[in-house]
């Protein structure tokens, strides 16, 4: 039997933004977890999203970095909103997003006391769909977005209380 993989984290440094910024493997993808970058996502844009956003987060699988996400919103004793959620093509599937959707809660309810957490998810983004309700996340909306082709599309929002 396979032993399982070993999942750590710790805060994201600089010297991770070049192998994060190489996780989304077309523009839809990266569309997916940071619409407002541009395609080819890079070191540079991501290090200007952790200057903007709080909890910049890394997972480790067997000491590579793996998986990345943060906090685009932090209300204290409120909610965190869960953004720029991205695992490297290599490690999907190995409970990654699992694994660093449990740590942000942990940080959200640590950090900011907060009593919620949202995350969003497009709905072409099968994967994202089918993981936050796997994780107690409940639909709580649906709004209207534009992608970067001008086409409506539609965000969809969970909410799960921490």
């Amino acid at each position: 039997m396979k032993p399982s993989p070993a999942l750590t984290h710790r805060p994201a440094m600089v010297a991770d933004l070049s192998a994060v910024a190489a996780f989304p493997q077309n523009a839809q993808e990266l569309f997916f977890a940071y619409p407002k970058a541009e395609w080819p996502l890079s070191a540079d844009q991501l290090a200007a999203a952790m200057t903007e956003r709080r909890d910049s987060t890394v997972v480790l699988l067997d000491g590579r970095v793996a998986g990345f996400a943060n906090f685009y919103q932090w209300h204290y004793d409120d909610h965190c909103a869960l953004g720029n959620l991205m695992v490297a093509p290599w490690a999907r599937g190995q409970g990654v997003a699992h694994y660093l959707v449990a740590v942000m809660e942990q940080l959200a309810r640590e950090h900011y006391h907060a009593k919620r957490m949202q995350v969003s998810c497009f709905n072409a983004n099968s994967a994202g769909l089918l993981l936050y309700p796997k994780l107690g996340y409940a639909l709580s909306g649906v709004v209207e977005r534009r992608d970067p082709q001008g086409q409506r599309v539609a965000l969809i929002q969970f909410s799960k209380a921490l």
